[in-house]
């Protein structure tokens, strides 16, 4: 089941909130909370809050087992931003967009692999595959290789 939590209006840029956000995609929650506890930054402080709210809303609402849950999505989308002006020189006026983000975060209990996990793990059989080619490929020389020294060996005596 998926359960949704949006913070809407966040004093934050975008930008700013979706480097956070890409971090905690396809993690466990447990894990994700961990990630955001230790990351110094404002957007880490407003996702994390997010977060444990959708954490609320699977637990209260839906009955939903909190160890077994996965971020599914996390985005940060643009808000409404505040215009402001700075006087500059000789009285013109310089414009200021102070930006707003919407924060929605998905979580789901099915079971979903973390895209790092996923890409290490292929990385690993290919590695494994290579490495039983190589080994493979080195026998077969050193079988070929004693086919061509067995009789040469055997005439020069």
């Amino acid at each position: 089941m998926e359960v949704k939590a949006i913070y809407k209006f966040a004093r934050i840029s975008p930008l700013k909130a979706r480097d956070v956000a890409r971090e905690i995609q396809g993690l466990r929650v447990s894990h994700a909370l961990d990630i955001l506890n230790f990351t110094p930054r404002k957007a880490a402080f407003l996702i994390g809050k997010t977060l444990k709210s959708a954490v609320a809303n699977a637990e209260n609402n839906h009955e939903v087992d909190v160890e077994s849950l996965v971020v599914k999505e996390a985005t940060a989308t643009d808000g409404p931003s505040f215009k402001r002006f700075k006087p500059r020189a000789r009285g013109s006026a310089g414009a200021i967009k102070k930006r707003t983000s919407h924060i929605s975060i998905t979580v789901s209990d099915d079971i979903v692999l973390d895209d790092r996990q996923a890409r290490a793990e292929a990385k690993k059989a290919e590695a494994k595959a290579k490495s039983a080619a190589r080994k493979q490929a080195a026998k077969k020389k050193a079988a070929a290789k004693k086919e061509t020294d067995g009789p040469s060996s055997e005439t020069a005596e």
